[in-house]
């Protein structure tokens, strides 16, 4: 599914350096989640069910990292 950008506002995490390497986050249609890569807004975005994104995130952070 493509995600128009134009009017969606995109949120990164409060733990991403300021290097600009990092993804963002947003929520631009109901039941969507939309990420992208920082370093290149202008590609398209991955989109996610809140389910599978819900499920990616509690993966990332039960890692033993």
């Amino acid at each position: 599914m493509a995600i128009q950008q134009g009017n969606t506002t995109w949120h990164k995490s409060s733990y991403s350096l300021h290097n600009g390497d990092c993804v963002e986050v947003a929520s631009p249609l109901p039941r969507t989640i939309a990420v992208r890569d920082s370093k290149e807004p202008q590609r398209a975005a991955l989109s996610f069910t809140p389910d599978a994104w819900s499920a990616f995130v509690t993966t990332v952070t039960d890692a033993d990292v």
